[in-house]
């Protein structure tokens, strides 16, 4: 691997996030917040994964583009990431979608959430800019693919994953020479090209975007100008830059952060009710493949003020007991078991009930002798006493929100529905 430069490209570097998606594939979870402002890993927030990517990798002007039911994501971001100093050369941007340009005008795609705020990004004179999706979790260093953009010449830079071939159908694909530079960019092919050196294997785009600037600014303009684009970067942007200049594949594992627990990269979309779940729960393992206890990689977000947890109660049938679980500041479980869950702060866990494979969002309050198993329960929910989860399939379905998989998504609502 390449030697860092003394002077790290970061510097010069401006990240900015967009964060407007509506993350309608997570059902209810997203009916009050934004996908990136879903709750993640006992503390966290989606979006704190990028944003803490782009602190840790030495950026220090950030932006982050807002949409959608923005509210709890504009209030996190106000408590956790207000320590940037300008007189440090250092901002952060909250950016809604405030008809800046036109009074009429919303972000009408993902190119245009970044054009509508071009005056912003001038004043601050960068030379390079970091285009993020705020709804994925992983831990990257982007100095590193600040470099392979300089280094290479290119016009745009894309982070990639490795993936076996036919589990790309999902993906926008990069059809890539033996040099990395882009050939051809599909959008969810039926038969994804393979990577020249690993044929069984494609290149599938992170939605991260490296520019220089000026060439950043200048494709923008061009596109608005352009009455036929949806001013996406994906659909519009990337395959003009493919047609006619040079657009170079970064590959994921190059600056992927790992610690010495964490032995494949790591990327997930947490964007389905099965996923969000499944991320969590790995979480639970004795070696999770995602470290978050690294320390030289710390996931920056709002650090509440709680008091420890607790566990209470240790009768034979009346046990405050946790196995392979992860249990967050300010959770009593009080005479209440749990195996391999993952709970979030300021929950209350009764006497008798047992949880399994639950991830339960902050301020729950779970009922005696509630029984339930692959759940995942959101913020604020109280669960009745008795409230039986994960035993009737057919029953589940009726009154929550059942996958296919089994995991079933519990809202106030729902509980406010059942006749109990």
């Amino acid at each position: 691997m390449v030697e860092k430069r003394i002077q790290p490209l970061a510097r010069d570097a401006m990240a900015y996030v967009l964060a407007g998606g509506r993350g309608s594939r997570l059902k209810e979870l997203t009916d009050r917040r934004a996908k990136p402002a879903v709750y993640f890993g006992g503390k966290a927030r989606i979006i704190d994964f990028a944003l803490s990517n782009a602190l840790n990798s030495g950026i220090r002007r950030i932006g982050v583009a807002t949409q959608y039911k923005a509210h709890s994501l504009i209030r996190h971001m106000q408590r956790g990431w207000n320590f940037f100093r300008p007189e440090r050369n250092e901002s952060f941007d909250i950016l809604p979608a405030s008809q800046r340009v036109s009074e009429t005008q919303w972000y009408e795609g993902t190119a245009d959430a970044v054009y509508q705020n071009i005056d912003i990004i001038e004043d601050y004179g960068v030379e390079y800019m970091v285009i993020l999706a705020g709804d994925h979790v992983y831990k990257m260093d982007y100095e590193w693919m600040l470099q392979q953009h300089v280094d290479s010449g290119a016009d745009v830079t894309i982070g990639c994953l490795e993936v076996p071939r036919m589990e790309a159908t999902g993906f926008g694909v990069m059809h890539v020479n033996d040099n990395d530079e882009i050939l051809a960019f599909v959008e969810k092919p039926a038969h994804p090209p393979g990577i020249p050196d690993k044929p069984d294997f494609a290149l599938a785009s992170m939605g991260i975007y490296v520019f220089h600037t000026k060439f950043l600014l200048d494709a923008l303009r061009r596109d608005a100008a352009d009455p036929n684009s949806s001013r996406d970067f994906g659909k519009d942007i990337i395959p003009y830059i493919v047609q006619n200049g040079k657009a170079v594949a970064h590959r994921f594992a190059k600056s992927c952060v790992r610690s010495d627990f964490e032995h494949e990269p790591y990327w997930r979309d947490v964007g389905t009710i099965d996923a969000y779940w499944q991320a969590n729960i790995d979480l639970t393992a004795i070696v999770p493949e995602l470290d978050i206890y690294d320390k030289s990689w710390p996931i920056w977000t709002y650090a509440e003020i709680t008091p420890p947890a607790k566990f209470v109660h240790d009768d034979e049938d009346r046990r405050g007991s946790a196995t392979s679980s992860v249990v967050s500041g300010d959770c009593i479980i009080s005479g209440a078991s749990l195996n391999k869950s993952l709970l979030f702060t300021g929950v209350r866990a009764n006497s008798f009930s047992k949880l399994e494979g639950a991830v339960i969002l902050p301020n729950v309050k779970i009922g005696r002798r509630a029984q339930l198993k692959n759940v995942v329960i959101d913020h604020g929910v109280v669960i009745p006493e008795g409230l039986v989860v994960g035993e009737d399939p057919d029953l589940d379905a009726k009154r929550f929100r059942r996958t296919e998989s089994g995991i079933c998504l519990i809202t106030q609502p729902m509980i406010d529905k059942l006749d109990i």
